[in-house]
């Protein structure tokens, strides 16, 4: 645990380092760094000075394409696990090879099934759910606001053909 730094007044000349640091370009951690103050206080002593650290449009846009770049490699990763929970259905109904070491002798023995048995089939079966759930963390599956629209519009069709059915009825028994 880091020693607790006993609290300094700040000073005039404090203050004078952060605007001439701040108008170098500093960001706000390495001007505490230099100056071997918290964050919080020069934030704090930006603020009385009417000093900001925002950021320009340069920054944004590198973090636009970064924020793009970690998009596209969390594609590349959730398509991996489904390509995973593919290969472990897959291989459920594959020659699976089953083997041990057993014996006094410790001897060698194996079997080969036409199909997994079932105990792999159970492991085969939560690898492909583990993977599926891991693609969906990375890319959720979209939803269909089409689907929701459509089910809207249908209430209303049916809501409407009820009240329709309800008023031919009432003009059969007026008849």
């Amino acid at each position: 645990m880091a020693a607790r730094r006993t609290p300094r007044p700040i000073t005039n000349a404090d203050r004078d380092r952060v605007a001439e640091l701040h108008s170098q370009g500093k960001s706000r951690n390495d001007i505490a760094e230099i100056m071997d103050r918290s964050g919080s206080t020069i934030s704090k002593i930006a603020e009385k000075l009417g000093l900001t650290f925002e950021r320009g449009p340069e920054v944004a846009s590198a973090t636009a394409a970064r924020q793009a770049d970690l998009e596209t490699r969390r594609q590349l990763l959730a398509t991996r696990f489904i390509d995973i929970a593919e290969d472990s259905l897959d291989r459920i109904y594959r020659e699976t090879t089953v083997f041990s070491f057993g014996g006094k002798n410790n001897d060698y023995n194996d079997h080969t099934f036409s199909e997994a048995p079932i105990a792999d089939r159970v492991k085969l079966m939560t690898a492909a759910a583990i993977a599926v759930d891991k693609s969906l963390k990375l890319a959720p599956a979209e939803t269909n606001a089409g689907l929701d629209a459509a089910k809207s519009m249908l209430g209303s069709l049916g809501a409407a053909l009820s009240e329709y059915v309800r008023a031919e009825d009432e003009t059969d028994g007026e008849a």
